[in-house]
């Protein structure tokens, strides 16, 4: 990387970054904490994460502005680790995700992103937002009226707030007013202290307690492939959200082996693996916040707030919390995509459809969009067999075959069974002029073609033969087209 433009990344605006990043952290407070109850893990937990990875992936990743914590997508996916296997093994996890995320950029993966249809990316942003608020529903079984009326108040002040001044962000509001009611008229209700214990201090180099024999690697490695894989899916469209609105180009090589060695941090700190966080990065672009000193200022103004306040943070009502998931998680869905699903190709809608069916189902968002993707392909590659079109023509004692577009392995059956090998023709000609040959497929289905011609006695031309057929076929069957 350049080291002008490196450095010009920290330093350009100091003051508008670092109040960018201070209203930026005000907006990951509350999501960070409700995430940690989605995963299972106490607040500190996540709260230490994403101190250590806002920091670190400042320094070390390949998108500025671009704001990465605990999120959401990935405590959806390590939260059954936590429950059947403990915060140790989602430790491992953690570590294990980083190391995978640096060989995915070493081994430049990040251009896979590209192979990830747009349905596809819908589908799990919609599937996000799903699980994300059906996390919400515990909260909300078996409580009395008073949570009820606490989460309508939240969402009438995460709402209206922001037509009447967005200065401050509306859920810290949210979160400011639940907290003073609760303490000046206490009630029956669930509060973050009674999720775990708040950090008091600042986090300490601590490694995972749990044997690592080849039975706990063969448990834990699922999770953490997966953790890997849907937190770089999210920090590549986080990133791909910040190119858009800035007009500017980040790395994203960088920025996966950056967040490689960002969770490696959190999880030798005691954290959970994180990823880039859309709505957060999306309110430091809006308040001011381009480079990477935002980033920095955004992780290190979160540790100054939880040493200093976190007895305030503790008074907290989960009443709160949950307010601010629901809008997390509505702001989240592509409300459009229900209006396009009659208005794109059946097969995209109904790619998008199988891709939050999926997920929902197994609740692993890499799941979804590997089975989102193979379907894309599929139906790509039928479309693209329907065209290849094979024009038929006999002058005498001589029929042509014309065949016009992309032959491979979905689309070579097309001219095996189109050819009549029974004809009274003597000379069959296979004119190739405007066809392409993609595989291997393709190429010993024009062999095996031309070998059932000659089998009823009839001569073979074969025209147009082309470079990029040669380059795919073997010496052999190249010999025996070029000379047939």
């Amino acid at each position: 990387m350049n080291f002008s433009l490196y450095q010009r990344q920290w330093s350009e605006n100091p003051v508008r970054e670092i109040l960018a990043g201070m209203v930026g952290t005000f907006a990951l407070i509350p999501e960070v904490i409700a995430f940690s109850y989605i995963a299972g893990v106490s607040p500190a937990v996540s709260l230490f994460a994403s101190f250590v990875i806002s920091v670190s992936i400042a320094i070390f990743g390949g998108r500025p502005g671009m704001i990465s914590g605990a999120a959401g997508s990935v405590a959806l996916v390590a939260a059954p680790l936590v429950h059947t296997h403990g915060v140790q093994a989602m430790l491992l996890a953690t570590l294990l995700a980083g190391g995978l995320q640096i060989i995915f950029g070493l081994l430049r993966l990040q251009a896979i992103m590209r192979f990830v249809p747009a349905e596809v990316r819908t589908g799990f942003v919609n599937a996000l937002a799903i699980l994300i608020f059906s996390a919400q529903v515990p909260q909300m079984i078996g409580v009395g009226v008073e949570t009820y009326a606490l989460i309508a108040l939240g969402l009438v002040i995460i709402y209206l707030l922001p037509k009447i001044s967005d200065a401050i962000p509306s859920p810290l509001i949210c979160i400011i007013v639940l907290t003073c009611i609760t303490i000046l008229h206490p009630m029956p209700v669930h509060k973050v202290a009674d999720l775990g214990e708040l950090p008091t201090g600042l986090p300490h180099l601590t490694l995972p307690h749990i044997p690592l024999t080849w039975s706990t690697l063969s448990t834990i490695f699922p999770y953490a492939v997966a953790m890997a894989a849907v937190g770089l899916l999210e920090s590549m469209m986080t990133a791909t959200v910040v190119d858009d609105l800035t007009d500017t180009h980040g790395n994203q090589r960088m920025e996966c082996t950056g967040l490689g060695i960002s969770n490696i941090l959190v999880g030798a700190f005691g954290g959970i693996a994180g990823c880039g966080m859309i709505g957060q990065t999306v309110g430091n672009l809006r308040y001011g916040g381009r480079g990477r000193l935002s980033t920095f200022t955004a992780g290190a103004f979160l540790l100054i707030l939880m040493v200093l306040l976190h007895r305030w943070v503790a008074q907290v009502p989960m009443a709160a919390l949950v307010a601010i998931m629901i809008m997390v998680s509505i702001s989240t869905f592509s409300w459009s995509s229900l209006k396009d699903l009659t208005q794109h190709p059946k097969l995209s809608s109904f790619t998008m459809i199988v891709t939050v069916i999926v997920v929902i189902l197994t609740h692993d968002l890499a799941a979804g969009v590997l089975v989102g993707v193979l379907l894309s392909g599929v139906f790509f590659a039928w479309k693209a067999a329907q065209l290849l079109h094979i024009h038929y023509n006999r002058q005498g004692n001589t029929e042509t075959y014309t065949l016009t577009g992309q032959v491979f392995f979905a689309s070579a059956d097309t001219l095996l069974n189109t050819v009549n090998y029974h004809s009274d023709a003597q000379n069959i000609t296979l004119d190739l002029t405007d066809a392409r040959f993609w595989d291997i497929t393709a190429v010993q289905t024009l062999d095996k073609t031309i070998s059932k011609i000659q089998s009823h006695k009839k001569t073979v031309n074969v025209i147009g033969l082309n470079n990029d057929l040669h380059r795919i076929i073997n010496d052999q069957s190249q010999e025996k087209l070029l000379n047939i």
